[in-house]
């Protein structure tokens, strides 16, 4: 009876950790490519935003939304009933004062005409009449030129060649100088417009490669980093960047692309499941199955937000990782198997 109570105690061994089951990789060198996936927007390179240079009421709406046009094209003009009636008067203006020389200057030729026959005094007094009208001819000219350049402000023309890609105005709208009425763009030099977290603000690079994925579409294009800003958005922790095609396309102004930045791309390297990695105050381990048993290892990564994380330290090819080191502890003992 007595070796059968220890046979049992011996069997059940409550106090022996039990063997939790694990999926194992070995390590291996392979080809890696670092990408960091971000959401953009289709833009155009070259793009306008159009105001009335002159408040007042429009009268003419020259273009509808979608409309290509050149450059130098009638877009908008706004009333200029107003501007036209001081136009006139700076014209009669100068008319007057063109007279006025005219009169000036002929008084003056008969007193130098009658010579000794005029004082100095008079002679004088002609010569200033002719000088005070010759300014006031240029004074009056510089009036007219100024009335004629406000008229031409009444109109808004198209700066660049390009299609209205957005068009708020409406003939009898009252237009302010801070109201955007017209969008102009050129849709044949089109870009990505997107932001990078400032985390990974010092990886992005003008040149790198990049894939490109248009709302709606199947199909891949490439592309490159082509501009990066100098500073990143305080409000926001983005860095806005600008991504150029490859090949033209053609696409709505707008329209959401998935681009993936190619960071790094390495021709061997070791990588494990990010599930496999654990962090104490800022140090990196994972977990090794060695005879039975977890077992810690230090190491050094490159953290990117990716399932899969490239090892700089601490592995070597070859070496039993555990996949996922939920709940693990150094000298766990564990049933591996090699998923």
């Amino acid at each position: 009876m007595l070796g059968t109570v220890v046979a049992g105690l011996v069997y059940f061994q409550p106090w022996t950790a039990a063997r939790i089951p694990v999926a194992i990789e070995e390590v291996a060198d392979a080809p890696v490519t670092r990408l960091l996936a971000v959401n953009g927007r289709i833009a155009a390179l070259h793009s306008v935003d159009l105001r009335s240079q002159v408040g007042g009421s429009l009268t003419q709406v020259a273009v509808n939304e979608g409309q290509q046009v050149e450059a130098g094209q009638l877009l908008l003009r706004t009333d200029s009933s107003a501007q036209e009636a001081i136009l006139r008067q700076a014209l009669a203006g100068l008319d007057a004062a063109l007279v006025a020389k005219e009169q000036a200057a002929a008084t003056y030729a008969r007193s130098l005409a009658l010579g000794a026959n005029v004082s100095a005094a008079k002679l004088a007094a002609d010569w200033l009449a002719v000088q005070s009208a010759t300014q006031e001819v240029a004074r009056m000219t510089a009036l007219l030129e100024q009335a004629q350049v406000q008229l031409t402000r009444h109109t808004l023309r198209a700066p660049i060649s390009g299609t209205v890609i957005a068009l708020d105005a409406e003939v009898g709208q009252i237009a302010d100088t801070t109201t955007v009425l017209l969008t102009l763009a050129d849709l044949d030099d089109l870009i990505v417009e997107t932001d990078v977290d400032e985390a990974y603000a010092s990886q992005i690079v003008v040149g790198q490669p990049v894939t490109l994925r248009l709302s709606g579409e199947t199909e891949t294009r490439t592309g490159h980093i082509r501009t990066v800003a100098g500073r990143v958005d305080i409000t926001t922790g983005g860095l806005a960047v600008e991504i150029g095609f490859d090949a033209p396309i053609s696409a709505p102004v707008g329209l959401t692309v998935t681009a993936n930045i190619i960071v790094d791309q390495q021709d061997a390297a070791l990588t494990v499941p990010r599930t496999a990695l654990v962090r104490n105050n800022g140090d990196a381990a994972v977990f090794l199955a060695h005879d039975g048993v977890a077992r810690r290892q230090s190491v050094r990564v490159i953290d990117w937000p990716a399932a899969r994380l490239i090892v700089t330290n601490g592995l070597s090819p070859g070496d039993p990782v555990i996949i996922d080191a939920t709940g693990l502890s150094d000298g766990q003992p564990i049933r591996s198997d090699v998923p």
